[in-house]
């Protein structure tokens, strides 16, 4: 049992010396969290554990339901067109690009090549919306329009891994139409659930949306899908009605960065080997520079033509060219179903750590827009439609 809590006070103890760090140099406590997990796995042995890794999987679902309720439908009616627009390209620019490079360029199979495109192509949920909530852009109109676009790119990402690799049969059927149900009855139950046993120590409610998002998460196992999606899905549905009770979601996002989110973090940190990255430094490079320049060809035109000011522009671009949930989930897809081997593995999942860091850092240090709360106004009419 001492090895349990030797463990945990390691892990929490890197977790405030990461705090502390953003504190000092005003960089995201998520990215900072990733390079303290590098030097962590590399030089103190850090590995995760089983119950390290169900902590840093509960922590990523619930970053992605987090960033869900964040997809305001009022700002997100108004952007329609930037953000399909966006999103998509975000997807499918790297993935093409990526996709031609292995294949053509490197001469890795078609599977192989397939899974380096998915992989690529992601933008990071999990550290865009930290980030955002960081920083305070959540709250502002440029920050919502990144968190949709990262959320219609991922959703891109998904249903290429899916229709490309899935296992077709009825788990996969019975999983799409939990969520689909899910999605449709929980905006109506949750405020009456909320009304008639919320305000308690026990905090009902907020157990009610874990069971829903385990329950659907087991789901997303069985069927070979994964948990982020339709916790990402739920949310979004959700947005109207945390809108109102931002007491819940300030506790729920509360439990998430304390204790979830450290976990996710250095574990993909920690994933990071010195070793392979000397080894395959100059592939590595490559594969990020081939998913920024196609993020940067497909993107950075649609922001200007959308009349994004220049810093805007670039940042919304930066933050797209992100990825680590879903570009490790994909990698980590390839490895385990025998389509990547494991130096492929390795140097794809660098690869997409190091686009959680660099674009990330850049957008922070030089390009973050003027900061532009949404007006009052406008919160009053998501509240009150019908005014």
């Amino acid at each position: 049992m001492e090895d349990i809590w030797l463990t945990s006070a390691l892990w929490i103890g890197l977790a405030l010396v990461s705090a502390l760090i953003s504190i000092r140099v005003g960089i995201s406590v998520a990215l900072i969290e990733i390079v303290i997990g590098s030097f962590g796995g590399n030089l103190l042995g850090l590995m995760p554990t089983d119950w390290i890794s169900y902590l840093a999987a509960l922590g990523a679902v619930l970053l992605a339901f987090l960033a869900g309720t964040e997809l305001d439908p009022v700002i997100v009616r108004k952007h329609l067109g930037s953000t399909l627009s966006i999103g998509v390209a975000g997807f499918l620019a790297p993935y093409l690009g990526v996709l031609a490079y292995a294949h053509y360029g490197l001469g890795w199979d078609w599977p192989q090549a397939q899974i380096a495109g998915i992989a690529l192509s992601t933008t990071s949920v999990a550290v865009v919306y930290a980030v955002m909530v960081e920083t305070g852009f959540n709250q502002t109109e440029i920050g919502k329009i990144i968190l949709a676009g990262c959320f219609v790119n991922d959703v891109g990402t998904v249903l290429a891994l899916g229709i490309v690799f899935a296992n077709y049969n009825v788990w996969l059927v019975l999983f799409a139409a939990a969520t689909a149900l899910a999605m449709w009855l929980m905006p109506k139950i949750m405020p009456w659930f909320t009304k008639s046993f919320g305000g308690r120590v026990s905090e009902p409610e907020a157990k009610f949306l874990l069971l829903i998002l385990f329950a659907l998460a087991a789901l997303a196992a069985i069927s070979k899908s994964e948990a982020v999606l339709p916790a990402y899905l739920l949310g979004m549905t959700l947005a109207t009605f945390f809108i109102k009770e931002r007491v819940l979601a300030q506790r729920l996002r509360a439990i998430t960065f304390t204790i979830l989110t450290p976990f996710y973090f250095l574990k993909a940190g920690s994933l990071v080997k010195f070793e392979t990255i000397t080894a395959a430094i100059g592939l590595i490079t490559v594969f990020l520079a081939v998913k920024m320049v196609t993020k940067f060809v497909g993107i950075l035109p649609l922001a200007r033509a959308f009349k994004f000011d220049r810093r805007e522009g670039m940042y919304t671009t930066l933050m797209m060219c992100t990825g680590l949930t879903f570009g490790t989930i994909s990698a980590l897809f390839g490895l385990t179903n025998g389509i990547i081997d494991q130096e492929q593995y390795t140097i794809l999942v660098t690869a997409v750590i190091a686009s959680a860091v660099v674009p990330t850092l850049i957008a922070q240090r030089w390009f973050q827009p003027s900061f532009k709360p949404i007006a009052k106004e406008n919160v009053y009419v998501q509240e009150n439609p019908d005014r």
